[in-house]
C-alpha cells in the first residue's frame, strides 16, 4: 500500500473516530435544545437593543429581510427547542431546520400578503409577488397557510388526527339517545350477567371438587396460573443500547492485500464476501482446488505482518460452507447494548423460557442460546476479559422472561463483589452464597431437590420437566433452578473432591428436572476445569486466555489465545464440533440495580415463603442424614470411607505410617491411600510429613 493511500485511510478512520459519536441520541437533542432558546433569546434581546454591537447589526438585518414580522425567527427557534426536549426521534436536526426554514418562509408571504408594503422584509415581498403573479391572492394565501401548517407539524413530529376530531364531533349529536339506551340495554342484562357469574363460580367448585387431590392443592394451581398470567417483564428502557459504530478500515485494499499475500506464496484464492462486525471484520475467500487448508493456516503471522493487524484468527473452513474466513480486528468497535439484543423478536418467544442473550456473531447477527438444551454452561478466561459481565447478561436475560414463581437462583459467589447486587431480587431463593462450606451443602441440597423432582415426575408419569409444566401448569412446587457459580477456581482450591463430586452428579442428572448449572472460572487449568466436569460440562464458553493451553483445557481446540477481550467470546454449543465467534453484551452495574430494584418493587408481594421453608427444611434434613458438620467439613471424608479405621489399626500398629504402606497393605490406589494419610492426620493419629521420612505415630497402641 502506498503512503498517499495510508494518509488516506488514517483521514477517514480519524473522521469516522469523532468525539460527539458515542454521545447519545437524547443528549445531542438536549444540547440542540439549549442552543436553539439561547438563539431565540439574543435575537429577542437584538430587536430591544440590548444585544450590543453584533446585536444591533442583526437586528438591521432582520427588519431588512423579515420586516416588521421578524418575530417570527425567535418564535420559530423556540418552537424547535420545545421539540428537541418534548419529541425524541431520528434525524432530528434536519427535521427541524426543514421546517423552521418553512415556517418562516410561508409566515413571511402571508404577512405581505396580507399586511402589504413590504411587512414581510424582502423575503416576504418576493414570495408574495411571485405567488400573485401565477396563482392570485386567495390561493396564494391558502398555500402558504398550508405550507405554514405543514411546518408546524415537521417542527413538532406531530399530526392533525383529524379523523378522532371528526368522530366526536358526529358522535357528540347522538350521546343523549344512545345513553338512554345503553341504561335500559343495561338494566335487563344485569340479572343475566348475575345468572353467569353464579353459574360460572358452581362449575368451578364441581371441577375442583370432581379432580384428583384436595381442594387446596387445585386452589394453589389455580392461583399460579393465574400469578404466571401476570408476569410483566422489566421495560427495556432500564438498559442501554448500541454505542458507536465498526469502523474497519479501507474494506478493498485489506481484500487486495490478502489475495496478494497469498498469491506471492503460491495460493491461489477467489475472494467473498466481507462481514463487518462489532469487533471484528471477516474476509471470506475460496482457494483454488488442490490448494490444502492447512497452507492457509500456516500463513497466519506473514498475513498479519502484511495487514498490520494483531491478533488476527483464521478460520478454516467456515462450519457449512466452503470458504475461509480471515478474522482482522476493527480500528473502531462497538459496545453491543443488552437493551438491542432483548427487542429482537426471537427473544419475545414465550415458548422458550431460558432463552439467554449471548451477542453478535462476526456478521452483526444476534445471537441466543437456549439454556435447557445445553442444558449447562461453563465459562472461562483471563481476568478482566468480561466472564462476570457474561454472567450479568444471562442472569439479565432470563429475568426478562421469568416469572419469580417459576424460574429461581441460587447464586455462589466467593469474590463476594460480583453477585451481590442481587440479593433484592424476588428470583432468589436464597440470599448470595459468599462462604465455601455454605456452597457444599448447598450443592448437597441440590442434589437432595433433584431427587424428589424425580420422584414428583414418576408419580405424574412424566419424562421431563416440560412435560410436567405444559400438563400441570404449576410452577410453584417445580420452578427451573439456576445455580450460578461465579468463581470455580477458589471453591476447587478448598474443597475439591467435595466440589467435583457435586458439580458432577447435577450435571449428569439433573436435566430432566429444571435444575442448570452456570459454572465460571479464570483459572482454566485441568485442577480447576478436571475430565470429568468438561465431560459433564459439554457447552463452554471461552474469553480470552493467555495461551493455547488454556484454550485447549476449555474447548480442546485453541482459538481463544487470539480474541481481543472485553466480551469477544467462542461459544461451543454441545451439538457443534467448532466454536462461534461472538462479541458479548455489556451490562454496567447501573442496568443491574434498575431491573433489580424494578423487580423487587413489582414482585415484592409476591408469596415465596412456601418453596423457602422446603428448602430449610430440606437443608437440614441432607446436613442430619449425610453427617454433614459446617464447622468440621474437612474431616467430612473418614465418614464416607469404610477403610478410615482399618488404615488406623495398621499404622498404629505398625508405629510407622506412609502413604505408599497404606497403598500395599490396603491394596488401594495413591489417591486414596493420600486421603486417608490426610484424615488420619487431622484425627491426631498420626505427624506431619517430613519429606521422605515415614509419618510419626501419636497414638500408642494401649491408647
Amino acid at each position: 500500500m502506498t503512503p498517499s493511500k495510508n494518509k488516506k485511510n488514517q483521514k477517514r478512520g480519524k473522521k469516522e473516530e469523532r468525539w460527539y459519536h458515542t454521545l447519545k441520541e437524547e443528549t445531542k437533542q438536549s444540547i440542540w435544545a439549549i442552543l436553539t432558546f439561547i438563539l431565540g433569546l439574543f435575537f429577542i434581546l437584538a430587536s430591544f437593543g440590548e444585544a450590543g454591537r453584533v446585536g444591533n447589526y442583526i437586528n438591521l438585518l432582520s427588519n431588512l429581510l423579515f420586516g416588521t414580522v421578524s418575530f417570527l425567527l425567535p418564535v420559530a427557534l423556540f418552537i424547535a427547542s420545545l421539540s428537541f426536549v418534548v419529541f425524541f426521534r431520528p434525524h432530528f436536526l434536519a427535521h427541524t431546520f426543514i421546517g423552521i426554514i418553512l415556517f418562516l418562509l410561508s409566515g413571511l408571504g402571508m404577512a405581505d400578503l396580507i399586511l402589504g408594503e413590504k411587512k414581510g422584509g424582502y423575503i416576504g415581498y418576493f414570495i408574495s409577488l411571485s405567488l400573485v403573479k401565477l396563482l392570485d391572492f386567495w390561493a396564494s394565501l391558502i398555500l402558504l397557510l398550508g405550507i405554514f401548517t405543514i411546518s408546524l407539524l415537521i417542527i413538532l413530529n406531530t399530526s392533525l388526527k383529524i379523523e378522532a376530531l371528526i368522530s366526536k364531533i358526529f358522535k357528540k349529536k347522538h350521546v343523549e339517545p344512545e345513553e338512554k339506551q345503553t341504561l335500559q340495554e343495561e338494566l335487563r342484562s344485569e340479572g343475566n350477567i348475575l345468572t353467569s357469574a353464579t353459574q360460572a363460580v358452581k362449575n368451578t367448585v364441581d371441577k375442583i371438587k370432581s379432580a384428583t387431590g384436595t381442594e387446596e392443592e387445585k386452589f394453589e394451581l389455580e392461583t399460579t396460573k393465574i400469578k404466571s398470567a401476570d408476569f410483566v417483564a422489566p421495560p427495556l428502557d432500564l438498559l442501554e443500547g448500541d454505542k458507536g459504530k465498526p469502523s474497519s478500515g479501507d474494506i478493498k485494499a485489506n481484500s487486495n492485500i490478502i489475495k496478494r499475500t497469498l498469491q506471492n506464496f503460491g495460493i491461489e484464492v477467489e475472494m467473498g464476501e466481507i462481514n463487518i462486525g462489532p469487533s471484528v471484520t471477516q474476509y471470506t475467500l475460496k482457494p483454488a482446488e488442490g490448494i490444502k487448508l492447512s497452507r492457509i493456516v500456516a500463513l497466519q503471522n506473514d498475513l498479519a505482518l502484511a495487514l498490520a493487524a494483531h491478533p488476527l484468527r483464521i478460520e478454516a473452513p467456515i462450519p457449512g460452507r466452503s470458504l475461509v474466513g480471515i478474522e482482522i480486528p476493527n480500528n473502531t468497535k462497538t459496545i453491543i447494548g443488552l437493551k438491542n439484543l432483548l427487542s429482537e423478536e426471537i427473544f419475545k418467544d414465550i415458548s422458550n423460557p431460558l432463552l439467554i442473550a449471548l451477542g453478535k456473531d462476526v456478521s452483526g447477527k444476534a445471537i441466543f442460546a437456549n439454556l435447557a438444551k445445553m442444558p449447562h454452561l461453563l465459562i472461562a478466561g483471563a481476568t478482566g476479559t468480561g466472564k462476570s459481565i457474561c454472567i450479568h447478561s444471562l442472569i439479565i436475560s432470563l429475568f426478562y422472561k421469568n416469572f419469580p414463581s417459576s424460574l429461581r437462583f441460587i447464586m455462589i459467589d466467593p469474590k463476594r463483589v460480583e453477585l451481590t447486587i442481587y440479593n433484592k431480587s424476588p428470583h432468589l431463593l436464597t440470599p448470595v452464597i459468599t462462604d465455601a462450606k455454605k456452597t457444599i451443602l448447598t450443592l448437597r441440597w441440590a442434589c437432595k431437590e433433584m431427587e424428589r423432582r424425580y420422584e414428583i415426575l414418576m408419580k405424574a408419569d412424566m419424562r421431563d420437566i416440560e412435560a410436567y409444566h405444559e400438563k400441570k401448569a404449576d410452577y410453584n412446587s417445580l420452578p427451573y433452578l439456576i445455580i450460578v457459580i461465579d468463581e470455580l477456581a477458589d471453591l476447587m482450591a478448598t474443597y475439591p473432591r467435595e466440589m467435583e463430586a457435586s458439580i458432577v452428579r447435577l450435571a449428569q442428572m439433573s436435566r430432566a428436572v429444571g435444575i442448570h448449572l452456570v459454572v465460571s472460572t479464570q483459572r482454566p487449568s485441568v485442577e480447576v476445569i478436571t475430565g470429568l466436569i468438561k465431560a459433564n460440562i459439554t457447552s463452554r464458553i471461552a474469553l480470552q486466555v493467555a495461551s493455547q493451553i488454556d484454550s485447549r483445557t476449555i474447548l480442546d481446540m485453541g482459538g481463544a489465545e487470539k480474541l481481543l477481550g472485553s466480551g469477544d467470546m467462542l461459544y461451543l454449543a454441545g451439538d457443534t464440533a467448532k466454536p462461534k465467534r461472538i462479541q458479548g453484551p455489556y451490562v454496567s452495574d447501573k442496568e443491574v440495580k434498575r431491573v433489580v430494584n424494578f423487580l423487587a418493587g413489582r414482585y415484592k408481594d409476591v408469596d415465596m415463603e412456601e418453596l423457602e421453608e422446603v428448602m430449610e427444611s430440606n437443608l437440614k434434613e441432607t446436613q442430619t442424614q449425610s453427617s454433614f458438620d459446617l464447622n468440621n467439613l474437612d474431616l467430612a471424608e473418614e465418614i464416607d470411607d469404610e477403610l478410615y479405621e482399618e488404615a488406623r489399626g495398621l499404622v498404629i500398629k505398625a508405629k510407622k505410617a506412609s502413604t505408599s504402606y497404606l497403598q500395599r497393605k490396603l491394596k488401594i490406589g495413591y489417591a486414596r491411600a493420600a486421603r486417608l494419610m490426610d484424615v488420619l492426620e487431622e484425627k491426631g493419629v498420626v505427624g506431619p510429613a517430613d519429606g521422605a521420612k515415614p509419618r510419626e505415630v501419636l497414638i500408642s497402641e494401649e491408647e
